[in-house]
Protein backbone atom coordinates (compact mmCIF):
# COMPACT_ATOMS: atom_id res chain seq x y z
CA UNK A 1 0.00 0.00 0.00
CA UNK A 2 1.30 3.66 -0.81
CA UNK A 3 1.49 6.64 1.40
CA UNK A 4 -1.91 8.72 0.65
CA UNK A 5 0.56 11.59 2.15
CA UNK A 6 4.00 10.82 0.07
CA UNK A 7 3.87 10.20 -3.50
CA UNK A 8 5.65 6.52 -4.15
CA UNK A 9 6.41 5.38 -1.04
CA UNK A 10 5.06 2.06 0.49
CA UNK A 11 3.73 1.86 3.63
CA UNK A 12 5.48 0.07 6.61
CA UNK A 13 3.53 -2.54 9.15
CA UNK A 14 4.36 -2.77 12.42
CA UNK A 15 2.06 -4.61 15.29
CA UNK A 16 1.17 -3.32 18.58
CA UNK A 17 -0.76 -4.43 21.36
CA UNK A 18 -1.81 -7.22 18.72
CA UNK A 19 -2.85 -4.75 15.81
CA UNK A 20 -1.19 -4.34 12.65
CA UNK A 21 -0.57 -0.59 12.18
CA UNK A 22 0.41 1.29 8.26
CA UNK A 23 2.78 3.83 9.01
CA UNK A 24 4.70 5.61 6.59
CA UNK A 25 8.69 5.74 7.14
CA UNK A 26 9.10 9.30 5.39
CA UNK A 27 6.51 11.32 6.94
CA UNK A 28 5.96 9.16 10.13
CA UNK A 29 1.93 8.94 9.54
CA UNK A 30 0.01 6.10 10.87
CA UNK A 31 -2.85 4.78 9.13
CA UNK A 32 -5.62 2.16 10.64
CA UNK A 33 -7.81 -0.34 8.79
CA UNK A 34 -11.51 -0.63 10.13
CA UNK A 35 -11.76 -1.51 13.53
CA UNK A 36 -8.09 -0.63 14.66
CA UNK A 37 -8.41 1.56 16.64
CA UNK A 38 -11.28 0.35 18.68
CA UNK A 39 -8.82 -2.54 19.54
CA UNK A 40 -6.00 -0.31 20.93
CA UNK A 41 -8.69 1.51 22.82
CA UNK A 42 -10.21 -1.41 24.32
CA UNK A 43 -6.84 -2.88 25.22
CA UNK A 44 -5.04 0.07 26.48
CA UNK A 45 -8.28 0.95 29.07
CA UNK A 46 -7.56 -1.80 31.62
CA UNK A 47 -3.85 -0.38 31.68
CA UNK A 48 -5.07 3.00 32.11
CA UNK A 49 -7.48 1.98 35.28
CA UNK A 50 -4.60 0.74 36.71
CA UNK A 51 -1.93 3.09 36.36
CA UNK A 52 -4.35 5.59 37.75
CA UNK A 53 -5.17 3.44 41.03
CA UNK A 54 -1.69 2.96 41.68
CA UNK A 55 -0.32 6.58 41.40
CA UNK A 56 -3.31 7.74 43.98
CA UNK A 57 -1.53 8.94 47.37
CA UNK A 58 -2.44 7.32 50.54
CA UNK A 59 -4.33 9.42 52.85
CA UNK A 60 -5.00 8.02 56.59
CA UNK A 61 -8.05 10.96 56.87
CA UNK A 62 -6.34 11.75 60.24
CA UNK A 63 -3.87 14.55 59.58
CA UNK A 64 -4.01 17.62 57.50
CA UNK A 65 -2.51 17.27 54.62
CA UNK A 66 0.73 20.31 54.02
CA UNK A 67 -1.42 22.38 51.34
CA UNK A 68 -4.23 22.30 53.50
CA UNK A 69 -2.53 23.63 56.57
CA UNK A 70 -0.74 26.70 54.97
CA UNK A 71 -3.92 27.75 52.72
CA UNK A 72 -4.93 30.43 54.26
CA UNK A 73 -1.46 32.63 54.98
CA UNK A 74 -1.06 33.77 51.64
CA UNK A 75 2.32 34.01 51.29
CA UNK A 76 2.84 36.60 54.23
CA UNK A 77 4.27 34.21 57.18
CA UNK A 78 4.02 34.25 60.84
CA UNK A 79 4.06 37.51 61.25
CA UNK A 80 1.79 38.73 58.53
CA UNK A 81 1.75 41.36 55.76
CA UNK A 82 3.44 45.03 56.51
CA UNK A 83 3.30 47.36 54.00
CA UNK A 84 6.74 49.81 53.90
CA UNK A 85 5.61 53.42 54.82
CA UNK A 86 6.70 56.11 52.20
CA UNK A 87 8.62 59.16 53.21
CA UNK A 88 5.42 61.13 52.62
CA UNK A 89 3.19 59.49 55.22
CA UNK A 90 5.96 59.87 57.78
CA UNK A 91 5.88 63.66 57.03
CA UNK A 92 2.16 64.33 57.75
CA UNK A 93 2.54 62.00 61.22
Amino acid sequence: MKCPVCTGVDLKIAERQGVEIDYCPDCRGVWLDRGELDKIIERSQPQTVQSTISQQPQQDGYRPQYHDKHHDDHGHGVHGYHRKKSWLSELFD
